[in-house]
């Protein structure tokens, strides 16, 4: 990892450090604020952490991505969990025979960049 990228992932973790200490919750509710707040932090803590040994420059820049999102989207939408993927549920057609594999790689790109690594950790 080179200093650039280094102090560009140094830096997205202090955001998310600061934007948990000010976040506040959608309903107004001390509780739900707490909760949330909490839930950033053990999010980027996890997700940091899991990343850690990162040295391919394309994945790291993938999750720096993915974080730049997700940051946007929480913002946005004055949520932090991730939103849903709006796939059709008959989107694609059914998993049977050949086209198995085709049919993963389309779900695997249909899968917005902000919820890359959701399902590894949840």
């Amino acid at each position: 990892m080179t200093t650039a990228t280094r102090q560009e992932v140094l830096g997205l973790y202090r955001r998310i450090f600061r934007l948990a200490r000010r976040w506040q919750a959608a309903s107004g509710q001390m509780e739900d604020t707490a909760q949330e707040k909490q839930y950033i932090l053990d999010e980027a803590r996890t997700l940091f952490r899991k990343n850690r040994n990162l040295t391919d420059a394309d994945l790291i820049k993938q999750c720096v991505d993915e974080c730049t999102a997700r940051i946007e989207i929480g913002l946005h939408y004055q949520i932090p969990y991730p939103r849903p993927i709006h796939l059709p549920p008959a989107g694609l057609a059914p998993r049977r025979g050949r086209g198995l594999r085709s049919q993963d790689r389309l779900r695997k790109l249909s899968k917005p960049v902000y919820l890359t690594s959701h399902e590894e950790v949840s």
